[in-house]
């Protein structure tokens, strides 16, 4: 799994990029992969509207869509589960197979 950094050091790292300080030193100093600065520092672009693509609020929206609509799929599988069940319990004529009398 990716390492999670704060909102807050990305913003610092960014900002000595900004400052003109090479990538390469500050991902070294710190720690970081090259790759994870230049990447922070497209979706800034993003975020900014400097650059076309899914900001990282829309990322964030999406992905609550995304979970809800899966829990709503797993609900409605589980309903029509209950409902074929249901079904199967009784007849047309409304008589309980489960009970004969």
């Amino acid at each position: 799994m990716p390492r999670s950094y704060p909102a807050e050091f990305r913003r610092k790292v960014l900002d000595l990029v900004e400052a003109g300080r090479p990538v390469a030193e500050i991902a070294q100093q710190l720690g970081v992969t090259g790759q994870t600065i230049y990447n922070w520092r497209n979706q800034d672009l993003v975020d900014r509207g400097l650059r076309p693509g899914v900001t990282t609020s829309e990322s964030v929206e999406l992905a609550a869509a995304r979970k809800r609509i899966r829990e709503l799929e797993t609900e409605l599988a589980v309903t029509k589960r209950a409902f074929e069940l249901l079904k199967e319990q009784t007849d047309p004529k409304g008589d309980s197979r489960s009970s004969p009398r």
